[in-house]
């Protein structure tokens, strides 16, 4: 049997049986991220509403919730969908866009958060924030830099007993317990729409294929992202090339490619 302990074996594993993955994202988001995971070799669903987000939960083998643009109704859909992939087992990640802007945002979260979320990520501004910090966020945009989030990652994964992913220019893993760092990707990423809600999207891809190593599962996306990042960088004339080539890079990343240039560092 082969063994799924590395980013390779794991985004192999994915491309073999590609998981359907129940997308709740925001309008801007949408179709990025489902080419995101159609490049990636997943299977993507945005189904949101109340009235079959529950449902479809059941049917599929991750879900992602991302809070960029909410309305009462697509909270509904996100509470059913996340209670749903509770009782069925399923992995659930929870993106807490620009939570701390308004009273309506941190009160969604605080919901999400009570039901348990097995993976969170976000950007340093929203992981300090959620932790219960001061950020200097703006909006979606994080004005701190990752290394200020680490500790506050590290308390809120043994807080919600969750994985805690902080993405930025060096990415931070935790699970409370273990940590680590991942260097790579570009620095036009952060200029093109979406791409920080599509990574959300493919790591619950990765937490479906190995749901028994959530923890792993993470880097492996996080790390995935970073080399096609940096792929799509070096003919990329600027954001707008940048995005095209970006799922160019991602179709085309192999496992033995994806562990020979994967650069992760325990903290």
């Amino acid at each position: 049997m082969q063994t799924r302990t590395t980013p390779g074996t794991m985004l192999t594993a994915m491309r073999e049986k590609p998981p359907l993955v129940q997308c709740i994202t925001n309008y801007v988001a949408m179709n990025i991220a489902a080419n995101v995971l159609l490049a990636a070799g997943a299977s993507p669903a945005m189904v949101h509403a109340a009235e079959e987000a529950g449902e479809f939960a059941g049917i599929a083998s991750a879900l992602t919730v991302n809070i960029g643009t909410l309305s009462t109704q697509w909270i509904d859909g996100m509470q059913a969908a996340a209670k749903a992939a509770n009782s069925a087992g399923k992995p659930w990640v929870l993106d807490p866009v620009a939570h701390y802007a308004t009273a309506f945002r941190r009160d969604a979260v605080a919901g999400l958060l009570a039901l348990k979320p097995t993976i969170i990520r976000g950007n340093a501004s929203e992981i300090i924030a959620l932790a219960g910090g001061e950020s200097r966020g703006q909006g979606v945009d994080s004005r701190d830099p990752v290394e200020q989030a680490e500790g506050s990652a590290r308390w809120l994964a043994e807080r919600q007993q969750a994985v805690v992913a902080v993405t930025g220019a060096v990415d931070f893993v935790t699970d409370g317990e273990r940590a680590v760092r991942i260097t790579g990707g570009s620095a036009v990423m952060p200029q093109v729409t979406a791409l920080g809600c599509s990574l959300t999207c493919l790591v619950g891809a990765f937490a479906a294929t190995v749901p028994e190593d959530l923890f792993g599962a993470t880097v492996a996306a996080l790390s995935t992202f970073a080399i096609a990042g940096e792929e799509a960088a070096l003919g990329a004339a600027g954001p707008g090339s940048f995005a095209w080539r970006f799922l160019d890079a991602l179709h085309a990343l192999d496992a033995e490619t994806l562990d020979a240039r994967a650069r992760i560092s325990a903290v």
